[in-house]
């Protein structure tokens, strides 16, 4: 990092790792911003759209690191940010002292902690900075952008914040990011059950579902979820702008660190086994809205050819 200069008054290289749903529309407004940009991904042909738009490709995340000083991850699971940052040939050993990781992935708080003090040590920084808004809001680059780690290199990186996000907050260090995302999948637990059972509710009332959401949508009973989900749930569009698998994973380590901070969350923990019974039944790989088929079942109903 260069005193009193920002990412974008430099000619540093990006890096990106994670060509997913999210990670693909999110890297996409780093180049639209200007910046020089390599990725990787497992799947070369997930990232197509990237390279087609002037990323460079690069073989492995060793190679990546060895030409960015400032490297962003956007993973699946914690396993998988432990695999390309913290393992023999992973981030940590191959990016020279100076840069900066920034994992973006919903990952567990302690973990991101254990980087941020092996980065240290290598004389790198390390930010935790999990975002909120789904496909949507990486497409619209509206994301809120949690970020946990060291403040220096939070301003550093504003430009690359602001070409993905609308809503940037620096919660505190290493981990922070991350706690404060665990925040935000409890109230989304809880909202996608609402907003699945007030619908549930509507149709076995016999009432008109986009009528219905008009009125509720505008009062005090309006969300995030019921202006953006509940359509795709009444179209019975379930594809995912967020993956039920992945969400899973969010809830079970939110449940985890409520044990260790020695609090109960029962209605999260309801949430789960909601959750859980969808991922059963062969929904994971649909979006979280597919909620709804879970609970239409419970009640004896086929959403799908209601």
């Amino acid at each position: 990092m260069e005193a009193g200069k920002t990412a974008q008054q430099t000619d540093l290289t990006l890096g990106w790792i994670g060509t997913g749903v999210m990670g693909q529309t999110m890297a996409s407004h780093l180049l639209k911003a200007g910046f020089q940009l390599r990725v990787h991904n497992r799947t070369k042909e997930k990232a197509a759209p990237l390279i087609a738009q002037g990323a460079q490709w690069a073989d492995s995340p060793k190679e990546l690191a060895n030409h960015c000083q400032i490297v962003f991850t956007m993973l699946g699971y914690p396993s998988d940010v432990r695999e390309v940052i913290l393992d023999e040939s992973g981030l940590l050993q191959s990016l020279a002292p100076g840069s900066i990781l920034v994992d973006m992935t919903t990952s567990e708080p302690s973990l991101a902690q254990e980087i941020a003090t092996q980065a240290q040590s290598k004389g790198l920084t390390s930010l935790d900075a999990p975002v909120s808004g789904g496909d949507i809001g990486a497409r619209q680059a509206t994301l809120s952008i949690m970020i946990g780690g060291d403040q220096q290199a939070v301003d550093f990186l504003q430009p690359c914040w602001q070409a993905m996000g609308k809503t940037i907050v620096h919660q505190g260090p290493a981990g922070a990011g991350q706690h404060a995302k665990m925040v935000n999948q409890t109230l989304v637990a809880a909202g996608m059950v609402g907003v699945c059972e007030a619908l549930l509710y509507a149709y076995r009332a016999g009432l008109n579902l986009e009528a219905t959401l008009q009125s509720v949508s505008s009062g005090a009973a309006g969300s995030w979820a019921l202006t953006n989900l509940a359509p795709r749930i009444i179209a019975g569009d379930f594809q995912p702008g967020f993956f039920v698998d992945h969400f899973i994973k969010d809830m079970g380590i939110a449940l985890s660190e409520a044990r260790r901070l020695q609090i109960s969350l029962p209605g999260l923990a309801l949430a789960q086994q909601l959750y859980l019974s969808l991922q059963a039944n062969g929904h994971g790989k649909k979006g979280t809205q597919a909620l709804q088929l879970a609970l239409a079942q419970i009640s004896g109903l086929d959403w799908q050819n209601r």
